[in-house]
């Protein structure tokens, strides 16, 4: 379905992007993956990638927080790959604290990763996708995108700013045959949440599966997390020919999270 058609994903070496990037080629688009990560265990999944669905998969290890290495990036994935038809911004960190106690630098790292860096993929790619006439822009933004929780402060404006820029990119792009999107996932057992989890058991004295079933509690009404293969066939949607005439959208995959 994506035979000939280009993604660079970030955050892509673990979790959602490479459940996302995974997706993606085994619909037959060439990937380039981006993320941190030991050199030979990213060689490996380079190849296991590319031998198991037959497709180019390249690798960058740009940090994100730094404008010019994203520029770098997609100049990297565009002379590898030859163009880039999709990108899925989905790199992302996290801090906890309230506003009061949350220190000023770790405020400017997570809007940088979570927010700039989606901003500046946009920037760089944007462009030539115009040329062709084509383009699918894949947000992963939050179910913090569309509601708050306390010492995520952050974290939610970010995302919050994810949405809303992704909105302006689908008004800006609505005749050129490019499209702008955000999912907006719930818990899913990333090692980002992972970290939470660990956090709650040891803040309470639980176990982990207790720990990850009161995180799951406190907010997801399925009470099962969502997984990166779900995210990585929605992605698969969103870049597809169904979905041309979907932009602006904000489309959640959170276990009824946001409905309540």
């Amino acid at each position: 379905m994506l035979k000939g058609k280009t993604a660079l994903v970030t955050g892509s070496t673990s979790g959602i992007g490479l459940g996302i990037a995974e997706a993606l080629a085994a619909k037959g688009a060439d990937v380039m993956l981006n993320g941190f990560g030991e050199a030979d265990a990213i060689a490996g999944l380079q190849k296991r990638i590319a031998d198991q669905f037959g497709v180019k998969v390249g690798y960058d290890g740009a940090d994100l927080s730094k404008p010019d290495q994203i520029k770098t990036l997609v100049e990297h994935a565009t002379a590898e790959l030859g163009k880039i038809d999709i990108l899925v911004n989905n790199a992302g960190i996290q801090f906890t604290a309230p506003i009061e106690e949350f220190p000023p630098e770790r405020w400017e790292a997570v809007i940088a990763i979570n927010l700039s860096a989606v901003y500046y993929g946009m920037h760089y790619a944007l462009p030539q996708m115009k040329q062709r006439g084509w383009g699918r822009i894949i947000n992963i933004a939050s179910a913090h995108g569309l509601v708050a929780s306390v010492n995520k402060s952050a974290y939610v404006a970010a995302k919050h700013g994810v949405i809303g820029l992704s909105k302006v990119a689908a008004l800006e792009n609505a005749e050129t045959g490019i499209t702008s999107n955000c999912i907006c996932p719930g818990w899913v057992l990333t090692p980002l949440v992972q970290k939470q989890i660990d956090a709650l058991a040891e803040r309470k004295g639980l176990s982990g599966e207790d720990a990850a079933r009161e995180l799951l509690g406190e907010k997801q009404p399925s009470k099962r997390f969502v997984t990166p293969e779900q995210l990585g066939e929605l992605a698969v949607f969103l870049s597809s020919d169904a979905a041309s005439n979907m932009t602006g959208s904000a489309l959640t995959m959170d276990g009824g999270w946001t409905a309540q």
